[in-house]
Order: C-alpha cells, then structure tokens, then sequence
C-alpha cells in the first residue's frame, strides 16, 4: 500500500471515532513521546525490484481548506440524513482537527471529503437509535464514556502544556539541526528506466516456459534491428500494462530501490541503451536506460517544513515528559505492590 493511500484511510477511519465519540478538535493526532530522534536519519524504504507497474507521482499539495471553498456560508448545509444536517462549518472543523499529513491527503484527493461526510452521517444515524434506545445511560455504557472522557481531557490538557512556542524553533535551531544531520537528507542516485516484461509464472510447466523463451528471443530481435523503437516495441510486446502505455517508463527510482541484478546491468550501459535480457523470478525483463540522476543532499528551504515539525514534535515530547515528571515529584505516587500481585495471583485462580 502506498504512503498516500495509508494516509488516506487513516483520514477516513479517524472520523468514525472523531464523530461517534467526542468533538471534531478531539480527531488531530497526539504527539506522543518515543518519536524517531532529529539525529537519526530516516528509515530506507523497502527494497523493491523494478516490476511492471511504476507508482504513480503524488498530486502537489495544496491547502485544505479549499477542498470546502465551495461553501458559500457558514451555515450552509453540505449533506444531510433525516434531520441531521452536516454543515460547511463542520467540515471545517473537521479538516482543522486533522494533522498536516492527513490535511495533505485531503487536499491531493478531495473524494476523501465526500467518504468523510458518509462516515459522519451514518454515526449520527446510529447515534439517534441509540439515544433512543437509552442505550448511553445504561450504567456499564455510562462507565465506559467516563472513561473516554477521561482520556481525552488528559490528552487535550497535556497537548496544551506541552505545545512549544509558536517561534521554536529559530533559524539558529534549524540550521544547527540541518548540518548535524545532513547526511539524512542525502537523496541517492536515481535512474530513469524502461523496461518490456515477458512474465514466466512460478511453477510454470515446460511449454509456458518455453513460449515466454521464444517470445522473450522476438523481442530482442525486434530491439536489434536498425532504427528499434523501444517505446513503441513497450507499447505493443510489454505484459506491464501501466508502465507499456508510456513506452514501458517507469520513471525515476533511486539507486538503492533497484534489484541488484538489474542495477548490475545498467551500470554498465550508456544513456538511450538496452541490455540483455534480465531473468529475474517472475520472468524476463529488457530494460532501458533513459537517464541518469547524480546523488545529492536536499537543501534545507527542500526540507524546512519536514524538521521544522520533527523538531516540534520532539520539542513536545520532552515538555510533556518534563511536566508529567514535575507532578510526581510534587505528588509522589504510593503503590501498594503486594495488593497488586495478589490481584494477579486472584485471576490465576
């Protein structure tokens, strides 16, 4: 599943607690303490080999709230089930309490506010049955949103002492930051390839094997001869069916994400050419090279916004740790560690 994608579902599936349980502003995600340290450089995405679809390139960010600019007031009433209405200001609400990430997906992919509005609309649906019900008053249900309630003050309360200054970091900070860990803003080098795939299924009997052998062997005559065109070849030969409609492109991908049989080959080939056929477990691949992208490290206006809020986001950490610390030093807890282990030893009996 793409980073885009898992995003986007954690967008959706929030709202249902967002809306069922406790108010939108109770929906944007806590910064919680353990977060991955500045000085580290960021886990390398998973190694992949170059199959026949290339992942499509994210649409640019654009401001979320122009996803319900649409909304001529306030007040106005963007759906509605029964006689519950979802107005443009609860979809405001809604995309102010969601975090930058998923505030991002929502404005690359705008459907997510219409998935969003059903969510909502089926919980209020569900909400007045069991209103009329009385199945919240019952006394276990009543425990349990204490308990809910409970939670979220603590959370919201421990947001709001924890939240750094609206100036932190400064430009010092962030420089000092940035050179200590330039080497994690390092991107390697890329290669802009294309291939033509013959696919051999696992445990292919004898004759499926040998009919991919022989189309792989036209293939690469077709490639050979005076004047070959890849792209048109891709087009018409390549099982690839996404990357075959643009000439079997399959973009730009950084050096380390290439299958080392494959990277072993292109390294040797100049910019336009093909090489051999490349025998990998799921068939036979050609590919070309289109280009080359040297490595290099993102300057930091490239990566401002990214440790602005990593720092941020440990700045808190450490705020929350500081004042949770300083009221157990104020109110030191009393545990009765006998009366707990004989509670356990209770339920194992």
């Amino acid at each position: 599943m793409s980073q885009r994608s898992s995003i986007a579902l954690a967008t959706v599936a929030g709202l249902a607690v967002a809306s069922a349980l406790v108010s939108p502003s109770l929906a944007q995600t806590a910064m919680q303490p353990g977060q991955p340290r500045v000085a580290q450089a960021p886990p390398a995405p998973a190694r992949q080999p170059v199959r026949p679809a290339a992942p499509a390139a994210a649409a640019p960010a654009a401001p979320a709230a122009s996803a319900v600019a649409a909304a001529k007031s306030s007040g106005e009433v963007v759906a509605r089930i029964g006689n519950s209405d979802v107005t443009a200001d609860d979809m405001r609400a809604f995309i102010a309490a969601l975090g930058p990430r998923d505030q991002a997906a929502v404005a690359q992919d705008p459907a997510l506010l219409s998935q969003a509005v059903r969510i909502m609309l089926s919980n209020r649906l569900v909400m007045q049955e069991l209103v009329a019900k009385k199945y919240d008053k019952q006394p276990q249900i009543e425990a349990q949103l204490e308990k809910v309630r409970e939670n979220a003050l603590v959370e919201i309360y421990l947001q709001s002492v924890s939240n750094p200054p609206a100036n932190f970091p400064g430009e010092d900070d962030l420089q000092k930051v940035y050179d200590a860990n330039r080497a994690s803003f390092q991107v390697p080098r890329q290669y802009q390839l294309a291939q033509i795939y013959v696919p051999v299924p696992k445990d292919a009997d004898k004759a499926t094997v040998d009919a991919a052998k022989k189309k792989a062997d036209d293939v690469q005559r077709k490639l050979k001869a005076p004047g070959a065109d890849f792209a048109a070849i891709a087009r018409t030969e390549s099982a690839a069916k996404e990357s075959a409609e643009r000439g079997g492109d399959l973009g730009l991908l950084p050096e380390d994400q290439i299958r080392p049989e494959i990277r072993t080959q292109i390294a040797g080939l100049a910019k336009g050419g093909v090489s051999d056929p490349i025998t990998l477990d799921d068939g036979i691949h050609f590919i070309r090279l289109i280009d080359t992208k040297a490595a290099y490290t993102r300057t930091l206006p490239e990566v401002r916004e990214q440790l602005v809020q990593q720092m941020r986001t440990q700045r808190a950490a450490v705020l929350r740790q500081n004042y949770l610390a300083e009221l157990l030093k104020q109110k030191p807890p009393i545990i009765n560690e006998l009366a707990l282990t004989k509670l356990l030893d209770g339920k194992k009996n």
